[in-house]
């Protein structure tokens, strides 16, 4: 570091998710002393869990991959750990696909067993399953070898993609319906192809496929994990590395403004007034949401913002949290997730909510998950059932406080609970009466935790201009910045994993040597 100004802290972490809380502790590990300030009430961004009437929920972590005992991303989360975080297999099955009137389709791991469980289903389509297969493998080796360069020098990056050019133009250049389209004509196959697409929230005909290679097979690579304990896990074994260190993490402290001194990033002001030096401040709020809320006018780097405000961001979601009472495996319920297409189309959005039926459901049930889970004589489990919609949906009240909303607001949550819940009924019947309590979440609720424009739970979309973009590293052109999270690397645990490693080892580069290989 080159500031020797007299400072608070080595460095500041603005945003207590995966990214945030990985970027402190990875620098605590290595003897610094970091503050983690987040904005929300509990610390943990949307891996925190929460409780209502008994029952436990986590806020948007359903399963996870890359997490596996062999992985490199469980080393380094039992580096970064007090204690190690345990995790439950969800086992072979993972997924459970619902398109039309077909029957259901299991998904399940490795990538073989994939690959014969959709040729039973489709044994006239082998070839096009194969390609498919194929596709996944190569499209994730293409997006990690783009990603690997959000933290390195600028001639090294740009020189690393001109040698995998081939790969990059094939597969992370072209949408995921592109290249299905390609493979097949089946309609179903299609579908079950691009079925779980929310997993990182671009849609089909958005999305980079190697994007949506890397998350979708992350789960045939690696299997479908749970953490003991839900995403409360991570807050709980991560933030005593950064206080053991002489750090700190501070729940519902705002961070206003950047301080900028001589065109350097110096520190923070808070939204209480609080100046807060430090010798380099890393953002895990989002790319979008660090330009335009941090940022002081009139700071310069005028074409790096313009980039970053000119990536679409990813869709919004409604979340139903629902409470069951009773045996609900015997009712049907899983520890696979499974994902709900009415109309046997899966490129679709709930676009006039809650006017008519959702096009499509994602249902979890997270207490089957969960080894720590303890249902009690009452037989106590949690579960969600998640839309996903456009910020249109709630754009009138996005300026009102909450509890400000009106009586209209209430009524049009209670319509959107009613439409979700009937469609859940449609195919969980059984389950569906074992339902004791229900309570929504809006892209209103995603944009107070995590100040995410328009309620994007993903933040930036993943469209191949996001992956391919070079405004997304993790070393700002603002000296003293630094972008950690999802958005610097890719949607989910392990990509906002490494996005806060990877910031952490631009701070200072000596911990590479110290992280687990």
């Amino acid at each position: 570091m080159t500031d020797t100004t007299k400072t608070d802290w080595d460095a500041i972490v603005i945003g207590s998710g995966m990214g945030g809380m990985a970027a402190a502790a990875a620098l605590s590990k290595v003897g610094h002393k970091v503050l983690l300030l987040e904005q929300y009430q509990k610390l943990g961004g949307l891996s925190h869990s929460f409780t209502i009437e008994g029952f436990s929920w986590d806020a948007g972590i359903h399963y996870l991959n890359h997490v596996a005992p062999e992985d490199r991303e469980r080393r380094i989360l039992d580096w970064l750990s007090d204690t190690p975080i345990e995790f439950a297999s969800m086992g072979a099955i993972f997924d459970t696909l619902h398109i039309g009137d077909v029957p259901p389709l299991s998904m399940s791991r490795p990538y073989e067993a994939q690959a014969r469980d959709l040729k039973d289903r489709f044994p006239e389509e082998a070839e096009a399953i194969d390609a498919w297969i194929a596709a996944l493998k190569e499209g994730r080796d293409a997006a990690l070898k783009v990603t690997s360069t959000r933290a390195m020098p600028g001639f090294v990056g740009t020189a690393l993609k001109w040698w995998h050019s081939h790969d990059i133009e094939r597969w992370c250049t072209r949408t995921t319906q592109e290249v299905i389209d390609e493979i097949t004509d089946n309609p179903v196959l299609a579908a079950a192809f691009a079925a779980q697409w929310f997993d990182h929230g671009g849609r089909p005909s958005k999305a980079s496929f190697a994007m949506h290679a890397l998350i979708t097979g992350g789960y045939l690579q690696s299997g479908a994990w749970y953490p003991k304990g839900g995403g409360a896990a991570f807050a709980e074994h991560i933030l005593p590395t950064i206080t053991k260190a002489g750090g700190d993490a501070r729940a519902d402290t705002k961070v206003a403004t950047l301080l900028i001194e001589d065109d350097r990033v110096v520190g923070v002001r808070t939204a209480e007034g609080e100046e807060i030096r430090a010798d380099a401040v890393i953002s895990d709020i989002g790319a979008r949401e660090t330009v335009n809320t941090l940022l002081p006018d009139g700071c310069g780097h005028q074409d790096w913002i313009d980039e970053i405000n000119a990536l679409p961001h990813s869709v919004a979601h409604f979340s139903l949290f629902v409470g069951y009472e009773g045996d609900i495996e015997r009712a049907g319920a899983t520890r696979s997730n499974h994902w709900i297409y009415p109309g046997g189309k899966v490129d679709v959005v709930w676009t006039d909510a809650p006017d008519s039926p959702p096009p499509g459901l994602f249902v979890s049930f997270a207490s089957l998950k969960d080894p720590a889970h303890d249902p009690g004589p009452s037989q106590k489990y949690a579960g969600e059932i998640v839309a996903w919609v456009d910020w249109s949906a709630v754009e009138t009240w996005a300026g009102q406080e909450p509890g400000a909303r009106g009586e209209d607001y209430e009524v049009f949550k209670a319509k959107i609970a009613e439409a979700m819940f009937a469609q859940f009924e449609a195919y969980f019947p059984d389950l569906a009466k074992l339902v004791v309590f229900r309570n929504l979440s809006t892209p209103l609720t995603t944009r107070a935790i995590t100040g995410h424009h328009k309620g994007a739970f993903y933040g930036i979309d993943t469209t191949p201009e996001r992956l391919m973009s070079e405004a997304l590293q993790t070393r700002t052109p603002m000296p003293g910045l630094f972008l950690a999270g999802q958005d610097v690397l890719s949607p989910g645990i392990p990509g906002a994993l490494w996005g806060g490693v990877l910031a952490a080892a631009s701070v200072d580069p000596m911990l590479f040597r110290q992280m687990p290989s």
